[in-house]
């Protein structure tokens, strides 16, 4: 395995040692890092890791979120790795490129959630998977300096009681949960 997925796949044995109720989708990802010369690029068109930012505020009631336009939902910060292998940097690029905020601050080094989900077909991209890698940030809530990028339609400070309103996917679910358990004040 190249030295550059080394950091990767100790994050994820990490990971799964604090989740082992997440062991079948930890099993999955460690394999594909380990079998996929080009599983940090986008044009890998079975699946590809990328690097999400859930984003709290410092009063741990809010979480700032996209609602996505390919897919039409609110969702995590986040986007594609385009060849980096450190997911935690690719994380923190896309919360500042969707968002327009720049003053994040990583909670936790570790993996936050972990979650492989399957992308449609868009024009001429064919489905393929993502092998989401994701962090916990903290920025201050406000929405005085938000940016909407042109892959959304809109981003918002989200009150946590109102998440799963905007998405009840499973992964919604557990990283709300996640927050509410580990990073309560």
């Amino acid at each position: 395995m190249p030295l550059k997925r080394q950091p990767l796949k100790q994050l994820l044995i990490k990971y799964k040692n604090k989740h082992p109720d997440q062991l079948s989708v930890v099993k999955t990802s460690i394999q594909f890092l380990d079998s996929t010369p080009l599983c940090f690029n986008r044009n890998n068109l079975y699946g590809h890791f990328t690097g999400s930012a859930w984003v709290i505020d410092e009063t741990r009631e809010w979480v700032l979120m996209t609602h996505h336009r390919q897919l039409n939902q609110w969702l995590q910060l986040g986007g594609h790795a385009d060849g980096c292998s450190n997911l935690l940097t690719v994380a923190l690029e896309e919360a500042k490129e969707e968002s327009g905020l720049t003053d994040f601050r990583v909670l936790s080094q570790d993996i936050f959630d972990l979650d492989v989900h399957h992308i449609p077909q868009y024009k001429d991209v064919p489905s393929h998977l993502h092998f989401d890698i994701r962090f916990i940030l903290e920025c201050q809530h406000g929405t005085d300096n938000i940016v909407v990028s042109d892959e959304s339609h809109d981003v918002a400070w989200i009150h946590k009681n109102d998440v799963l309103n905007k998405n009840s996917e499973e992964s919604m679910v557990r990283m709300l949960k996640k927050t509410l358990v580990n990073f309560a004040l």
